[in-house]
């Protein structure tokens, strides 16, 4: 009997990973290794190693779950080593658990869910970024973080300051945080702009992508950090699914459900692209033309402006791909796609 491939499931946790190694025989059977289970630290990923090398008969490949960040040093430790892995939304492996009619969930069936949906399904490698998007991602997301903070504290500051008889320090406090926010805000943005000038390739690509009205420096970083300069994108339908900007209808029989966008993807890019679509809603004129349109038959202003950031999402693809500025007539055939 020979061995055509094999896939180690690992499911990770703070301190564990318990792994389970499934194989695919030329008779197409599927057969399991027990669960073995590992520390999570360089230790136990030796260890991890080891017993694969013991029962590997096939090229392998790793897949994990994308659980928090605790998967991040077994996956950059096997990248480094030229392993194959896989890094998997939550969302995907649940539904493949429902389709096995699993209901008991521990972590050794967690494991052989992974090896399994490995040798069923045909996945994408993971790719590790370079430390220069590592360095973006984190301060992008760190930039977001300290903004939605300092909405809130305006927010309670305005609060405050209509509020009867609110003592002096309260107000005074609010005002201290949100300086302080706005200058940490500055000192992040600086920061960024230095790393990607430190890429002449990348910061020419930006500037080339920033003659988008309405698309600035901080949008489009944003989107670099959240999908690895498009590393791992392969089309512009690909890029709106992994933004969970992409159109869910729900229809059956006589039922006519409501159609919207599934949120089943980074919202973190989502984030980004509001405030551009808002504006190229109003200011650009082919955005403008394709809002207007679409406004005056949906309910829901917020559906128009959802879809205007669809389509810069997939304009800034486009010249990211192509390594192209701004042309009215891009937009136009971005529009009517």
């Amino acid at each position: 009997m020979k061995t055509l491939k094999q896939c180690m499931g690992i499911d990770v946790s703070k301190d564990t990973l318990v792994c389970c190694i499934s194989s695919l025989n030329d008779d197409d059977k599927i057969s399991f290794s027990k669960p073995k289970t590992f520390f999570n630290n360089p230790e136990g990923f030796n260890q991890l190693l080891s017993w694969a090398a013991t029962l590997r008969c096939s090229e392998m490949t790793f897949v994990l779950e994308a659980t928090g960040v605790y998967y991040e040093n077994l996956a950059y430790w096997l990248d480094s080593r030229d392993e194959k892995l896989s890094v998997l939304l939550p969302n995907k492996v649940k539904h493949f658990a429902k389709s096995l009619n699993i209901k008991t969930k521990t972590d050794s069936i967690d494991s052989r869910i992974l090896s399994q949906l490995g040798l069923e399904r045909k996945l994408a490698y993971w790719k590790m970024p370079s430390k220069v998007m590592r360095e973006i991602k984190f301060l992008s997301r760190e930039y977001r973080e300290a903004k939605a903070k300092l909405v809130v504290d305006k927010n309670q500051l305005h609060a405050k300051i209509h509020s009867h008889d609110c003592p002096a320090s309260v107000e005074k406090r609010l005002k201290k945080q949100i300086s302080l926010l706005e200058t940490q805000l500055l000192e992040i943005e600086a920061e960024l702009r230095t790393i990607a000038m430190s890429d002449s390739n990348l910061y020419d690509r930006i500037a080339k992508i920033s003659t988008i009205p309405g698309v600035g420096f901080m949008t489009i970083i944003s989107i670099m950090a959240e999908t690895n300069a498009f590393a791992l994108v392969n089309n512009a339908k690909q890029l709106v699914s992994y933004a969970g900007l992409d159109i869910m209808h729900d229809q059956s029989g006589l039922k006519e459900g409501k159609t919207r966008i599934s949120k089943k993807g980074n919202s973190f890019i989502r984030n980004a692209l509001y405030m551009p679509a808002l504006s190229a809603s109003k200011h650009n004129p082919d955005m403008k033309i394709f809002y207007d349109r679409l406004k005056e038959t949906k309910p829901a202003k917020k559906i128009g402006i959802t879809a205007v950031a669809r389509k810069l999402l997939v304009l800034i693809y486009l010249l990211w791909k192509n390594n192209e500025e701004f042309e009215p007539a891009i937009t136009t055939a971005v529009v009517g796609c």
